[in-house]
């Protein structure tokens, strides 16, 4: 054999310590963008978290310090400060420089836990260029220090405290050299994080400080997950004013729901497994829909709402308008991957399963007045689902490359390949026009849109087939639509809403912008919606090609500002305020109100160019969020969206009307 081809001891690779950690952040953290860099602070919130589990821990504090730092601290236990038999070392150091150590695997440190692998706060060591560590037990302040994970001492009592003072303290900088994009982590994001921990623990206090400009906020809720439903569901409008209401153990599994049936179209479920939110579902979420098909199917045959040759209700059916909050709390947890996304213990479909369905039917024999509400809802849910299956058998089209059933409208791209199509969703036939003319029409395809689109915050899938607007955006994506939306199918990898720059422009984007986070969200996970941004001025020079195109109000500012800097630096005397030199040195300075005002080659040139145009990526961040704006803005309730413009009203300059 050759040397080259020779595989012995010496190729193989050794990592020692928290080594693996900072070779492969991903693997332990998700990322090392902000999300990643978010989550360092989540697996200290969560073992604090874990003391409140565990009955121990009451309160849970997160500071933003201002030198960038993040201190997390709880008045749990602490970490047991003596020394550890298998290392040598203190039982604090162990935790923080061994992966896989911890009171999660068993000997009684933790009979529930949100941690997997118990490589929380050895992880987050690992991935700081600075830790520090102070532990509360026994009359006693406990101190040690870690750089890049190597500690810089022995841990040693410090100082004195009060004899029932107790808890774990602990101060980290995030490694730049790891989290390249950013270390600052953001207010906003923490504190929803922390409000969220606050319902799914009864009893427990959150608190978030920034020191950087002195906000302070603390999350206390007495009634757990039914008050989480109830916040959910602020703005919309209840079936009933009752939440259902469960928490009850099956062997080792505790499980906690909590339900409200809303009049919107749409479902909003939360599952959680020791408090750890898993987005793509698992075991407990397919045990509750299971149970709750069931059980209202059951109900209305009992009570005859559903006749006997009437097909059962789909689960989607039982599910319009629908908010719940699903918790299980277990003792060993088992998540795909370190992010936990999905729980996959498989006992736990069977103990949800259980306690729903014995419990639900309980509660809809008991409300009769609330159960015939939710059946009635379910019901026109199944007619609105078989109106809407007829009319999409007649639109979907065959297959992606089957152009037959294209709208009449769309002026389609020459390309076959996804990857480098795009698809321009233009307000108007004008500005369609003149977008179809000045396209590349290789790779750029143009859909009018004519008048207001649908609204489908308050429209059923049956009543949007009927609508010719999005109708046709269905037919040219290509994804189809409900129980047949596939993503493989999706024609455009750049769908882009191109709209006027003014009120009405604004109101077809969010309204195109309800139908996609409704009902394609998948569209928009994967990156595939863009707002175009068409210029608000051109200040014109002598000969219309010298023409300098202004994206928005403080660029043009800046602009104006600098041609009157440069006019004095010519000797020549300006006074800013004489409207006259605010356009100094062009001979018009125009303002479009529309994207019909600009000819075919300036549409192309300013909002269509891929060298030159301007694109914002739409990206959901927050569903929960996105969820109650989109409710909020265009929901049936005129209250909330009255409030909602009174209280921004004094933010909006230049309002065009």
């Amino acid at each position: 054999m050759s040397q080259g081809k020779q595989y012995s001891a010496d190729q193989i690779q050794v990592l020692e310590g928290l080594e693996p950690v900072r070779k492969r952040p991903g693997m332990y953290i998700g990322g090392t963008g902000t999300e990643g860099l978010h989550h360092l602070v989540w697996e200290l919130v969560d073992n604090g978290i874990d003391e409140a589990l565990a009955g121990y821990a009451t309160h849970v504090i997160v500071e933003m310090l201002e030198d960038g730092a993040i201190r997390v601290t709880d008045d749990g236990r602490g970490i047991p400060t003596d020394i550890h038999p298998k290392t040598g070392k203190s039982t604090v150091e162990t935790v923080l420089t061994v992966l896989h150590a911890g009171g999660k695997f068993g000997g009684g440190g933790y009979k529930v836990s949100g941690g997997l692998h118990g490589v929380g706060v050895s992880v987050v060591n690992a991935l700081a260029t600075k830790l520090s560590v102070k532990v509360f037990r026994d009359g006693k302040v406990y101190y040690q220090e870690y750089e890049t994970g190597v500690p810089q001492g022995d841990l040693k009592a410090v100082d004195k405290c009060d004899a029932d003072k107790h808890g774990t303290e602990i101060t980290f900088y995030a490694d730049a050299t790891i989290f390249l994009e950013s270390t600052t982590f953001s207010y906003d994001t923490i504190l929803d994080r922390l409000r969220h921990a606050a319902y799914l623990t009864k009893g427990v206090r959150t608190t978030l400080i920034n020191h950087a400009n002195g906000k302070k906020y603390s999350f206390y809720f007495e009634g757990g997950i039914k008050s989480y439903v109830a916040n959910l569901n602020q703005g919309k409008e209840p079936v009933d004013e009752d939440i259902f209401y469960v928490d009850k153990t099956v062997e080792e599994t505790q499980v906690e729901v909590a339900l409200q049936y809303t009049e919107s179209f749409s479902e909003t479920i939360k599952q959680f497994a020791n408090n750890v939110f898993n987005p793509d579902g698992g075991s407990h979420l397919t045990g509750f829909r299971s149970a709750l098909t069931r059980v209202i199917n059951e109900y209305a045959r009992k009570q005859g709402l559903l006749k006997e040759k009437e097909e059962n209700l789909s689960g989607e059916d039982t599910r319009e308008g629908l908010t719940a909050v699903i918790l299980v709390k277990l003792p060993n947890p088992q998540f795909e991957g370190q992010t936990k996304n999905k729980l996959g213990n498989p006992e736990v479909r069977g103990h949800v399963e259980q306690v729903m369905t014995e419990y639900l039917s309980y509660y809809l024999e008991e409300h009769p007045n609330v159960a015939r509400k939710i059946v009635g809802k379910a019901l026109l849910a199944a007619r609105a689902r078989k109106a809407a299956r007829a009319a999409r058998d007649n639109i979907i089209r065959k297959g992606v490359l089957d152009g037959a059933s294209m709208p009449g409208k769309l002026a389609d791209c020459s390309s076959k390949d996804p990857a480098s199509s795009e698809i321009y969703l233009v307000e108007g036939d004008s500005a369609g026009g003149s977008a179809k003319t000045g396209r590349d029409s290789k790779t750029q395809a143009i859909l009018p849109l004519r008048g207001k689109v649908l609204n489908v915050e308050r429209a059923r899938l049956d009543k949007m087939l009927a609508n010719n607007e999005i109708l046709n955006l269905i037919k040219a994506l290509g994804v189809g639509i409900g129980d047949s939306f596939s993503l493989d199918g999706l024609r455009y990898h750049r769908v882009i809403i191109m709209t006027d720059a003014d009120v009405d422009g604004s109101h077809i984007s969010t309204l195109l912008l309800t139908f996609f986070f409704r009902y394609m969200k998948e569209v928009v996970d994967g990156g595939h919606i863009y707002l175009a941004k068409p210029p608000l001025f051109e200040l014109v020079k002598a000969g219309r090609k010298n023409s300098v195109f202004i994206y928005d109000e403080a660029e043009l500012e800046v602009k104006l500002d600098d041609t009157i800097a440069a006019r004095k630096k010519e000797g020549i005397k300006v006074n800013p305020d004489d409207e006259r030199y605010k356009q100094a040195g062009f001979i018009e300075q125009k303002r479009y109100k529309g994207l019909g005002e600009m000819d075919a080659e300036q549409l192309f040139e300013t909002t269509m160019n891929p060298e030159k145009r301007v694109l914002v990526q739409v990206k959901v961040e927050d569903t929960e969020k996105a969820d109650a704006i989109f409710n909020k803005l265009m929901g049936t309730e005129v209250e909330l969206r009255k409030n909602f413009i009174t209280a921004n009203a004094k933010f909006v300059k230049d309002l065009d009307i």
